[in-house]
């Protein structure tokens, strides 16, 4: 963490190392919290499933784990009704419209866009319930599939029969549709995942004109991102506190993983009530690369000296103009919002508004607040074991050291999938 001899900022959290690993990149592996609080609880019988199913997930494999996951679950006992989205949006509108009855259960297939896009249709649904769902995993990213210990259609349907249930924090986003001047009216989000600011919404965006290279693009994205090296100008408020800088990246996290399975928040507890934040500061691009570096040797970019990590339960970001953020591996641009939204998020435990400022002549400052709604009732089933918690190593040791690392996963996707290789020139 950040050791500076005059912090202007709350005092980040100060990970302990776990001296039984091999230290590699200059630092220890750190010890991951544990990703829930509460203890599991057993699901009562569920008779019908609503299965929403994203067909365009997973390089289009959506449609098919669908139909392999409703075989299953019928031949498990279960009524199945499946849904199938037609666009961008779609599940969001089908998982409002949902006629939820008692021990009904949700099930998303899809990835962590999808569980998200559902998760927000149910909220806006007001049914004042506590609801079940169920992630039958079946995208890029799977980053809430691989903190629950989900791997496979066999194992996401065998914790639907017989898995436990846990509650989860959630992120309520809050947007202006359009851009200053022309507004239309408010957008709300609900995150399970992330929300980013800064080089992960750079990478995010690259990463998606890529998606021919799966999982591995997201490297490919950071990298990309990396090399450009934009720096943005911040406000950061953490409950209370005011910091003010230049930044690289903002990750707000819920969840252990991100994109590509990356351990960006080694601290962060699911049902805890609190968001984690990892935060880069100014760095140069030797800088961000080692820290890129420590990232994917099971997080030890927290031990980077230039990175703050932090808990809490109110945050804002003011910025100077508006800016993209990522919810969920979906990027959004923010525009201005005027005041704030007092209802409570449902019944969830974690909930934030975020909202921005507006003139309607020059563009000034855009806060962007979070703030911490307390009580819990979205469940998730898991497994009843869990698999041990293990990152997979994506590429080579030294992809974070170099731009040649890059170079080589586009080209030896290419020999493999014969497809066009996007060529980037100085």
């Amino acid at each position: 963490m950040s050791t500076d001899e005059a912090p202007a900022g709350p005092s980040p959290l100060e990970f302990e190392a776990d001296s039984s690993t091999k230290m590699k990149k200059g630092a220890h592996k750190p010890i991951f919290a544990h990703l829930f609080k509460a203890k599991p609880k057993k699901v009562k019988a569920t008779k019908r499933v609503h299965l929403l199913v994203n067909p365009y997930a997973g390089n289009k494999s959506g449609r098919k784990i669908g139909e392999q996951a409703k075989a299953l679950l019928e031949a498990a006992g279960k009524t199945v009704k499946a849904y199938h989205s037609a666009y961008s949006g779609h599940l969001m509108e089908m998982a409002q419209e949902l006629e939820i009855k008692a021990n009904d259960l949700v099930a998303v297939v899809g990835g962590d866009g999808s569980l998200s896009e559902v998760i927000t249709g149910r909220m806006r649904a007001e049914s004042g319930k506590t609801e079940l769902f169920a992630l039958i995993p079946a995208g890029t990213g799977n980053s809430m599939a691989h903190d629950l210990g989900l791997s496979s259609v066999e194992q996401a349907v065998e914790s639907i029969v017989s898995g436990a249930r846990q509650s989860i924090d959630l992120a309520r986003v809050e947007l202006v549709n359009g851009l200053p001047g022309a507004e239309n009216g408010t957008t709300v989000r609900f995150s399970h995942n992330l929300v980013t600011w800064g080089l992960g919404v750079d990478s995010t965006i690259k990463a998606e004109k890529m998606r021919w290279m799966g999982p591995v693009r997201y490297d490919v994205g950071i990298l990309m991102a990396i090399m450009a090296n934009n720096r943005r100008h911040a406000t950061l408020t953490l409950d209370g506190v005011t910091m003010e800088d230049d930044y690289t990246l903002f990750l707000i996290q819920n969840t252990q993983t991100g994109g590509s399975r990356l351990p960006l928040a080694p601290g962060a507890t699911l049902d805890d009530g609190f968001m984690d934040i990892g935060i880069l500061k100014k760095m140069t691009r030797r800088d961000v690369l080692k820290a890129f570096g420590m990232l994917k040797k099971e997080g030890r970019h927290v031990f980077h000296p230039r990175v703050d990590y932090h808990r809490f339960k109110t945050l804002s970001i003011d910025t100077p103009a508006p800016a993209a953020i990522n919810i969920d591996g979906k990027h959004r641009l923010y525009s201005p919002l005027h005041g704030s939204s007092t209802k409570r998020c449902g019944t969830m435990r974690t909930c934030f508004r975020m909202r921005n400022l507006r003139n309607s002549h020059r563009l000034r400052t855009f806060p962007f607040p979070l703030e911490v709604v307390p009580r819990t009732a979205l469940l998730l089933l898991r497994p009843v074991l869990r698999q041990p918690f293990a990152f997979e190593r994506l590429s080579s040791s030294e992809v974070a050291s170099a731009l040649v690392p890059m170079i080589e996963l586009v080209q030896r996707w290419k020999s493999v999938h014969e497809q066009p290789v996007l060529v980037v020139t100085k």
